[in-house]
C-alpha cells in the first residue's frame, strides 16, 4: 500500500491519495473559516482493501470513461476485445484505476504521478490501439484542489483516447444539515438517449429529472445520466453543490474541454458524482459510426492538457 498526503500549513486542509490505487484523491478535508468540510466521500478501508476502485473517492478513468459496449470496436481495419465487467458485460472505466502509478514528485501541497500503459499494465496493452501515458498533478492550495491532466503518446502509432473523473462528492457539507435538503447545480441543457446505460447517438433536451441548471434537491434526484450542452462561464464550466443550512458549497470548476458530465446517485456512500468527462460513454464505437463523440486521437509525440478545481467556500450571497 502506497498513500500520500499533501497538507496546507495555512489552512489546514489536507488531501489523502491513493498512489496504489489509480492516484486516486480519496479524502479532501478542506477547512473553511475554521470549518472542516469533508468534500470527498470513500469507505473508510478503501485504501487498505481497494475493493471497487471505480466506487470510492476520486477514480482516474483512461484511456475511456465509462462503458464500451460489450468492450469491443475497430480501430483501423483490427479488431479489439477488451475486459469486460463480470456483472454488466461491457468494459468499463479504462485501464489505471485499480493499478499502482509511478509518484514523480511529492511536496507539501503538490504531488504528481503517471502511469503508462506499456509500463503499469503491459497485460493490457494488446487491448489498445498504441501505447498511452497519462500523467496527473494534484496542488493544494486553501481549501481548493486543482488535478492537471497531460496525455502523451510515446507510441509511433496514433492514440485514441478519452478522459474523466469520478469524483464521489459528500453530501451535507455541516454538521447538522440534511443531505436531502442539499442544492445540486450543473449547467447541462442536453441529455444523451441511453438504453441500458449506453448511448444511442441521439441527443435531447435535460428532461425535467436530470435537469441542473436551476438546482434540485439532491433528495429528490435519482440519477445516472450523460448530460452535454454545458454552458461555459468564461472560460470554465461550473458546478455546484450548495448546503443552505451550513452556508458552505462545493464548487467544481473545470476546462471546457470536457464537453461532457455524467451525474450519478450512488447507493453506497451518501454522495452525488458529478463526472466531467471528454467524450461521451462508448464514444468509440459512436465515432466509428459518425457520431460526433468527443473521441479524441493523439498523433504520435502529440499530448494533451486540461484541468479540474474542487473548492470548499462560504456560499456566495
Amino acid at each position: 500500500m502506497s498513500c500520500l498526503t499533501l497538507t496546507d500549513t495555512e489552512t489546514g486542509s489536507r488531501v489523502e491519495i491513493a498512489v496504489h490505487l489509480g492516484f486516486n484523491a480519496y479524502a479532501f478535508r478542506a477547512v473553511v473559516e475554521d470549518r472542516t468540510v469533508d468534500v470527498i466521500a470513500a469507505a473508510a478501508d478503501f485504501p487498505q482493501t481497494g475493493v471497487r476502485p471505480s466506487g470510492h473517492g476520486t477514480p482516474l478513468l483512461f484511456p475511456f470513461p465509462n462503458r464500451i459496449r460489450r468492450g469491443r470496436f475497430t480501430w483501423e481495419g483490427r479488431e479489439y476485445q477488451l475486459p469486460l465487467h463480470p456483472v454488466m458485460g461491457h468494459a468499463i472505466h479504462g485501464f489505471a484505476l485499480d493499478r499502482p502509478w509511478r509518484l514523480l514528485h511529492q511536496g507539501e501541497r503538490v504531488a504528481t504521478a503517471e502511469f503508462q500503459l506499456s509500463r503499469d499494465a503491459p497485460d493490457r496493452l494488446a487491448c489498445w490501439p498504441a501505447d498511452g501515458l497519462i500523467q496527473v498533478t494534484y496542488r493544494l492550495r486553501g481549501a481548493a484542489l486543482r488535478l492537471d491532466v497531460r496525455v502523451v503518446n510515446p507510441d509511433t502509432r496514433p492514440l485514441p483516447f478519452g478522459f474523466g473523473t469520478h469524483t464521489y462528492f459528500r453530501l451535507p457539507l455541516g454538521a447538522g444539515s440534511e443531505a436531502a435538503r442539499c442544492l445540486v447545480l450543473a449547467p447541462a441543457a442536453e441529455q444523451w438517449v441511453l438504453e441500458e446505460c449506453l448511448p444511442t447517438g441521439e441527443r435531447r433536451p435535460v428532461p425535467p429529472t436530470a435537469d441542473l441548471r436551476d438546482g434540485a434537491r439532491f433528495g429528490d434526484l435519482k440519477l445516472d445520466d450523460v448530460l452535454t450542452g454545458l454552458i461555459p462561464t468564461g472560460d470554465r464550466v461550473e458546478c455546484v453543490l450548495m448546503d443552505e443550512a451550513a452556508g458552505l458549497e462545493v464548487v467544481q470548476q473545470f476546462d471546457p474541454q470536457f464537453r461532457e458530465l455524467v451525474a450519478f446517485t450512488p447507493s453506497w456512500l451518501p454522495a452525488i458524482c458529478l463526472e466531467p468527462y471528454t467524450c461521451v460513454t462508448d464514444a468509440v464505437n459512436l465515432a466509428a459510426g459518425g457520431i460526433d463523440s468527443g473521441w479524441r486521437v493523439l498523433a504520435p509525440g502529440e499530448e494533451w492538457q486540461a484541468w479540474i478545481q474542487i473548492a470548499a467556500r462560504p456560499i456566495l450571497v
